[in-house]
């Protein structure tokens, strides 16, 4: 079972790639999507991660909540389902 995250106060420059290969170390990632700008194409400082379980995605907010990147101290939780 797949487990949503999300990760805020990203640096304006990184990009999914840079995620992946970061949260990889902590377990599987299934995808990355850095939320960008519809008419800039900047990316908005937060976005979605996909962990191939519960367990790797626990083990990524522990890592990775707080941690420095690039000076932006990143937040890593769960992602709350959409309202409607």
């Amino acid at each position: 079972m797949k487990s949503k995250l999300y990760i805020g106060n990203l640096p304006y420059d990184v990009e999914d790639a840079d995620i992946e290969k970061l949260f990889s170390e902590s377990g599987t990632v299934e995808s990355v999507s850095i939320i960008k700008d519809r008419d800039s194409g900047r990316n908005k400082g937060f976005g979605f991660v996909e962990m191939k379980s519960p367990e790797d995605a626990s083990n990524v907010i522990e890592k990775f909540n707080g941690f420095d990147l690039k000076g932006r101290a990143m937040k890593v939780n769960l992602a709350r389902d959409k309202r409607r």
